[in-house]
């Protein structure tokens, strides 16, 4: 019963939150409260130093010291905002940067807007399904002989194994298995996998995946990918903002981007310290982890 090749990609991305070739790699630390992990800073004024690893500043801080922009390499864009929240919520003022940037690559926000639409379609029957495969799970379990040890069958294309705490079923490329804190089901082109607090589908006949859940900490993830463009989100748990956004498009938009996102950090009440990043390279490359250290070093860890 192999994994599907559409699984295999998923999983990693899941895994380690990276994809498992030359893909975009995000990660994120946290601990369970600022004390630990760092206190955010109230920042009144950008530091924004000549150079900030492989980026280099263009002229000197703007308006009023709240702006900086830096060159990347092969021409990356990043820029560093100071703003505050002035009655906003965090989601809110991060949300309308999500707008601007995405409107650099506009054929990705048109492909994940069209697998969400697929996807919402697609959630009841699944919902559906999946309580009807639990039942008859149950039932199943039920008149299985618990004394064993391991119990197997198989005729043809189908097969059964049954045991304390295990529970496979498979029939052709449709597979069902069940083990402490994880299920996988296939039915043709579609996987689901549900591991802890963490939710992965994935459908081969479109190229999409999915991946949305939150850590036993609290911190939450997703990810979204339709054949050429990904959208991942992550945010970390506590009082303050730790927030990273990216979009990519393995086709090159008409401005020439592959690759947009920020990353934000700061204490309740802001301001917040944004770097947006806008480039040619689909990876996650250098210019997005410098553009992180800009941050942490005006707001902190």
């Amino acid at each position: 019963m192999p994994l599907r090749p559409f699984l295999i990609p998923t999983v990693c991305a899941f895994a380690g939150l990276a994809a498992c070739g030359d893909g975009v790699r995000i990660s994120s630390t946290r601990s369970d409260n600022d004390d630990a992990k760092g206190v955010l800073k109230v920042v009144e004024t950008l530091q924004c130093p000549q150079t900030m690893g492989s980026l280099t500043r263009k002229g000197s801080a703007s308006e009023g010291g709240t702006v900086c922009t830096y060159v990347g390499p092969k021409g990356a864009e990043v820029s560093l905002h100071l703003v505050p929240l002035d009655g906003e919520t965090p989601a809110h003022v991060l949300k309308a940067f999500e707008q601007r940037l995405s409107g650099d690559l506009p054929r990705a926000v048109e492909a994940l807007e069209a697998a969400a639409d697929a996807a919402d379609a697609e959630a009841a029957t699944a919902e559906r399904a999946a309580a009807t495969a639990e039942a008859a799970a149950a039932t199943a379990e039920q008149a299985a002989d618990q004394a064993a040890a391991d119990h197997s069958a198989a005729s043809g294309d189908r097969a059964s194994v049954r045991a304390p705490g295990v529970n496979i079923e498979a029939n052709g490329d449709d597979a069902t298995v069940r083990l402490p804190g994880m299920r996988i089901e296939t039915r043709g082109d579609k996987a689901s996998v549900r591991i802890g607090g963490f939710h992965i589908d994935a459908d081969d006949s479109d190229g999409s995946a999915r991946v949305s859940g939150s850590s036993p900490a609290g911190d939450n993830v997703s990810i979204t990918a339709q054949h050429d463009a990904a959208e991942i989100r992550a945010n970390a748990a506590g009082g303050g903002t730790r927030a990273s956004w990216i979009l990519t498009d393995n086709r090159v938009s008409d401005s020439g981007w592959r690759l947009v996102g920020y990353e934000a950090r700061g204490p309740v009440g802001g301001p917040l310290v944004v770097a947006t990043v806008r480039s040619r390279d689909r990876n996650r490359d250098r210019a997005f982890e410098d553009a992180k250290d800009l941050v942490a070093l005006n707001a902190g860890e």
